[in-house]
């Protein structure tokens, strides 16, 4: 019986090991930096996020305040869940929407103040680190309008 306990316990410990080198591996391949958006001939924002294992491609957004966003969050994970929030109440953006694995969701935003926040992943497994941990972050910039 102990045996059998002990070889649990060591099969248990070996499962965790290797699930963690693989979260790891996700973690370590390079996110170029980027800042792509689309002002459209409606005036609104337009974007697509890749939420992957950890990452946002693009992580870095540049909008103007007053001007509507809409982000669609494209999820390219098989399994995992994530989610995208901004809590930016001085910016005038409270953003939390779901992004299950696989799917697309669009989120969207009027920001009503300038300066940086920046966006993210909350999920967290048990133990494990969240995703914000692990570097699931992005910058929002909203800029003043250009006087003409």
């Amino acid at each position: 019986m102990r045996k059998s306990v002990g070889a649990l316990i060591g099969l248990f410990s070996l499962a965790a090991g290797a699930l963690g080198a693989f979260a790891e591996t996700s973690v370590n391949q390079p996110t170029p930096p980027a800042a792509v958006i689309v002002l459209g001939a409606d005036g609104v924002f337009r974007a697509e996020i890749v939420v992957d294992s950890y990452s946002y491609k693009p992580d870095h957004l540049i909008v103007t305040v007053g001007h509507p966003v809409e982000l669609a969050l494209k999820s390219v994970t098989i399994i995992v869940p994530h989610n995208f929030v901004i809590k930016a109440p001085e910016l005038g953006v409270e953003v939390r929407q779901a992004v299950p694995a696989g799917k697309t969701v669009t989120v969207q935003f009027t920001p009503t103040g300038a300066g940086k926040t920046e966006f993210y992943c909350d999920k967290k497994l048990l133990f494990f680190k969240s995703h914000k941990e692990k570097g699931m972050v992005g910058t929002l910039e909203v800029r003043e309008a250009p006087v003409n």
